[in-house]
C-alpha cells in the first residue's frame, strides 16, 4: 500500500512538471540539475524494484544491474530509443505485473509459442530502409513506419521517470522495445553467474550405476580417456619434422592452383567452359547447323532451282519439302527480313528444353578387338566348302539321308515314296523300292557286316536286304530277316497287340507294323536294336526293338510332352529322348534318369551326339543350334543363332572335329568343334562355311544332312529332289 501512494504521488509529481515545461522551456542549467535529482531517484525506485523483484538477488548481482542500467540509460538515447509517457508507461507496468502470475507455470521451448516477428523482411539489411519513412512490411504487406525519434534529452528524461526501464531491450528489426518478464531475467541472472538456466536442474544429481561390481573382474567403462594418459609418439615427432625439412629445401612441392585463362574461344564448344562442367546434370545442346552455300545471299547458279522445282516443291509434303529455297540479291541491302525467324527460334527453344538430352560416353576401342580370337580357317582345313557331285532321281523332295558303315553307299528316302541305293563315288543308282506312300526317315545299320537298311513309312518300318556283301554275309542277313511266326491281324474282334512283327516277302525283309505315324528310326552301336519314335502314340510313342529276338518293348520312363527324336550313345548304354523343349538322358541298365538338359528353345527339331558322348548338339525350330557339355552345366555352352529359318537337322562327324546344321533357308552351315581331352578347356567352335546350292520348294529348303563316314564329306538331302555332295 505505502508503495502504490508513493508511485500516484509520483506521478502527479511528473504530471505537473511536464505541463509546465511545456510552458516554459528550461535553459541548459536547469535541465543539468533536473537530470541529477532525476537520476538520483530513478536509482532510489530501481534499487527498490530490484529488492520486490528477484528473490536471490546478491549484493554483486544489484551492482551489475546498476552499472548496466546506467550505461543503457546513457545509451538509449544515442540509439534513438522511443518511450512512451509516463501514464502509458505505469499502464503497461500495471499490465505487465498483472500478466506475471499467469506467466508463473512452467514455459515450453516449442516454436508454436514463440511469436512471430511483425517485419517480414527477412535477411534484408536494415541499412537500406536508413532514408527511408517505413522500415518494412508486415505480414499484410503493409508498410511499417517508424517511431518519431525523440532528442536525447527528452528519452532521458521518458528513462528515468520508468523505473521498469532496466528491463527493457530496444528490437531494431521490429522497432519497438521489448520488455523482459521475472523468468526472463531469473534465467538471465542464473546464465551470468555460470549456473544452469533452469532452476529445477540439479547440478549434483546422486550417480546411478548401471553395472554390478561385485562379481565381475574387469569393471566395465565408456568414459574417454583422460588427456593426462596421452603420450606423444617420438616416431610421429620424428616423421613430421624430416616432412618439414623436405619441404623447406623444396623436395616436396604441391599444386600450384589453376589459374583462370584471361581469354577464352567466343565460338568454343560449351562443354568445355570451366562454368558449367562443374554440373553433374548439365548436358551441352547440340548446336545447329552452319550456314551453306545454297544460304549464301548471292550464291552461283547451281544452288538455285528452278520455276519447275519450285512447283514441285508445293507438291511435296511439309516434311519432305525443302525448308529454305536458295535466291539471289545483288546487295546486303536488298536482303528482306526473314519470314520464319521467330518460328525457327521458337523451334528452337522447344528443342532445347523439350528434347531430352543423354550424356554417352564413348570409348574409344577397335572393333577388331572385340572379336574373339579364332584360328585362322586355312589352319583347320579339311572340311567341306564345295559340292562336288550331285544325285538325281528323286521326283519328290528327298526326307532323308543315310550312309552306309564303309561309306562307299548311301540310301536316300523321297516323298515320291521310293528308297533309292547309290554309289557314293559314280552317283549311279543301284537299287530302287517302292512303297507308295511317303519316306519319313531311313536309317543304315551301323555294322559293315550287316548291310540292312530300315526304312519308315507311314505306320510301319521295313527292314530291308539291300544285297550288298558277299554270298555269306547275305545268308546271314537273310537268317537275320526271317520271322518264324508272323503275327496275322486277327478280324473277329479280338485284341491286337500294337506293334507285329510280319514277314514281307514283296521287299525281302520284315515289316515291323506300328499303331501310329513313326517318324524317325536309330541304330545301336551293335547294330542289334534299334529305337522308333512315334510322337503321337503317347505312353508308347518311344519303342525299342530288338532284331535277333524279334522282340519289342516300350520305353521304361514316363515322357514329359511330345517326343521328337530319339538317339544311343555311341559308346555306353545311355539313351537321349529330346521333346520339344527339353532333353532328357536315361541309363538304361540303372533304369533312372541322369540328367535333363535345359534347351530354352521354342521347339526342338534334332539332336545328335558327339562320337565321345560328352557333348550333344540341339537344332530348334526357331533357327538356333545349343551346344551342351555334359560335364559342364546342364544349360547350354553356346547357343548360335545361323539360321533365319527352321533347322531341320544337325549331325556330328565321326572321326573329324566338324559338325553341320542344314535349314529350310536352303543352306547347311558347317562348324569345327574341337573337344578337348583336358577337361579345364572348353570346347573351340569355329564357324567354317555356308554350303548353298539348293532350290526352295513349297517353302522348304534342306531337310537332312549327313556326314561321310571316314571323309571331311557333307550329304545334303533337298526339297528339290537333289542330293548334293559337298567335298574339301
Amino acid at each position: 500500500m505505502g508503495a502504490s501512494k508513493k508511485e500516484s504521488v509520483e506521478v502527479e509529481k511528473r504530471e505537473e512538471e511536464k505541463k509546465k515545461s511545456k510552458k516554459t522551456q528550461p535553459t541548459k542549467k536547469e535541465k543539468l540539475s533536473t537530470e541529477e535529482s532525476l537520476l538520483h531517484k530513478k536509482q532510489e525506485d530501481t534499487a527498490t524494484d530490484y529488492k520486490e523483484f528477484s528473490e536471490d538477488d546478491s549484493s554483486k548481482d544489484y551492482k551489475s544491474a546498476e552499472e548496466s542500467e546506467a550505461g543503457d540509460s546513457e545509451t538509449s538515447g544515442d540509439e534513438g530509443f522511443h518511450n512512451t509517457g509516463s501514464n502509458e508507461g505505469l499502464a503497461n507496468e500495471g499490465q505487465s505485473e498483472d500478466s506475471e502470475p499467469d506467466l508463473g507455470g512452467e514455459e515450453s521451448d516449442s516454436s508454436e509459442d514463440e511469436v512471430a516477428p511483425r517485419n517480414t523482411v527477412g535477411d534484408v539489411p536494415l541499412e537500406w530502409y536508413r532514408d527511408e519513412k517505413h522500415i518494412g512490411y508486415d505480414i499484410a504487406g503493409k508498410k511499417l513506419k517508424k517511431k518519431e525519434k525523440q532528442d536525447k534529452l527528452d528519452s532521458f528524461l521518458a528513462n528515468v521517470d520508468d523505473s521498469k526501464n532496466w528491463r527493457k531491450i530496444y528490437d531494431e528489426y521490429n522497432d519497438e522495445e521489448v520488455e523482459l518478464t521475472k523468468e526472463e531475467t531469473k534465467l538471465i541472472r542464473r546464465v551470468l553467474k555460470g549456473k544452469a538456466p533452469h532452476g529445477d536442474f540439479d547440478p549434483y544429481a546422486p550417480y546411478v550405476d548401471w553395472f554390478k561390481w561385485e562379481d565381475s573382474k574387469h569393471p566395465l567403462s565408456n568414459a574417454p580417456e583422460p588427456k593426462s594418459r596421452f603420450i606423444p609418439s617420438k616416431w610421429e615427432a620424428k616423421k613430421v619434422l624430416g616432412l618439414v625439412r623436405a619441404i623447406r629445401k623444396g623436395l616436396i612441392k604441391f599444386d600450384k592452383p589453376k589459374e583462370e585463362p584471361r581469354f577464352y574461344m567466343l565460338w568454343g564448344d560449351d562443354a568445355s567452359s570451366s562454368e558449367k562442367t562443374g554440373h553433374l546434370s548439365y548436358i551441352p545442346a547440340p548446336k545447329p547447323n552452319l550456314p551453306g552455300h545454297e544460304e549464301s545471299y548471292n550464291p552461283s547458279l547451281e544452288y538455285i532451282p528452278t520455276q519447275e522445282e519450285i512447283n514441285s516443291y508445293q507438291l511435296m509434303d511439309e516434311e519432305d519439302r525443302p525448308k529454305f529455297i536458295p535466291k539471289r540479291f545483288t546487295s546486303l541491302r536488298s536482303i528482306p527480313a526473314y519470314e520464319n525467324a521467330v518460328k525457327d527460334s521458337f523451334e528452337r527453344c522447344l528443342d532445347l528444353y523439350l528434347c531430352p538430352r543423354v550424356r554417352k560416353k564413348r570409348i574409344n576401342i577397335d572393333p577388331e578387338s572385340l572379336k574373339p580370337k579364332l584360328p585362322s580357317r586355312k589352319d583347320l582345313k579339311p572340311y567341306p566348302a564345295t559340292c562336288y557331285l550331285e544325285y538325281r532321281g528323286h521326283k519328290g523332295a528327298v526326307m532323308s539321308i543315310s550312309t552306309e558303315a564303309s561309306g562307299q553307299w548311301i540310301a536316300s528316302g523321297s516323298s515320291d515314296g521310293t528308297v533309292r541305293l547309290w554309289e557314293v563315288e559314280t552317283c549311279r543308282c543301284i537299287k530302287v523300292w517302292e512303297f507308295g506312300e511317303v519316306v519319313q526317315y531311313v536309317a543304315w545299320n551301323p555294322l559293315p557286316e550287316l548291310p540292312i537298311l530300315a526304312v519308315s513309312v507311314g505306320q510301319d518300318v521295313f527292314l530291308l536286304n539291300t544285297g550288298l556283301g558277299n554270298e555269306e554275309t547275305q545268308r546271314k542277313v537273310k537268317e537275320l530277316l526271317h520271322v518264324a511266326t508272323s503275327t496275322v491281324l486277327d478280324g473277329s474282334g479280338n485284341k491286337v497287340s500294337a506293334w507285329n512283327w510280319l514277314q514281307d516277302d514283296k521287299h525281302e525283309g520284315i515289316r515291323l507294323q506300328h499303331f501310329k505315324t513313326v517318324y524317325s528310326v536309330e541304330w545301336h552301336r551293335k547294330g542289334d536294336y534299334f529305337s522308333t519314335v512315334m510322337p503321337a502314340g503317347d505312353s508308347k510313342a518311344i519303342l525299342i526293338h530288338q532284331l535277333s529276338k524279334k522282340f519289342t518293348q516300350r520305353h521304361p520312363f514316363k515322357l514329359h510332352g511330345l517326343p521328337v527324336s530319339a538317339v544311343f550313345h555311341p559308346t555306353r548304354s545311355i539313351f537321349f529322348v529330346s521333346t520339344k523343349k527339353n532333353v532328357r538322358v536315361y541309363d538304361l541298365l540303372k533304369q533312372k534318369l541322369i540328367k535333363k538338359l535345359e534347351t530354352g528353345l521354342r521347339e526342338v527339331s534334332s539332336i545328335s551326339v558327339h562320337p565321345a558322348g560328352d557333348n550333344v548338339i540341339v537344332g530348334s525350330r526357331d533357327g538356333k543350334l545349343c551346344w551342351f557339355d555334359m560335364d559342364l552345366s546342364s544349360k547350354p555352352y553356346k547357343v548360335l543363332k545361323c539360321h533365319p529359318k527352321d533347322i531341320n537337322n544337325v549331325a556330328f562327324h565321326r572321326s573329324y572335329p566338324l559338325f553341320a546344321s542344314c535349314s529350310d533357308d536352303c543352306t547347311a552351315y558347317v562348324f569345327h568343334g574341337m573337344v578337348y581331352s583336358d577337361l579345364n578347356q572348353n570346347p573351340l567352335i569355329v564357324p567354317l562355311e555356308i554350303l548353298r546350292g539348293h532350290a526352295s520348294s513349297n517353302g522348304r529348303g534342306v531337310l537332312d544332312c549327313k556326314f561321310h563316314p571316314r571323309q571331311p564329306w557333307l550329304f545334303t538331302a533337298g526339297a528339290d529332289s537333289l542330293i548334293k555332295l559337298y567335298c574339301h
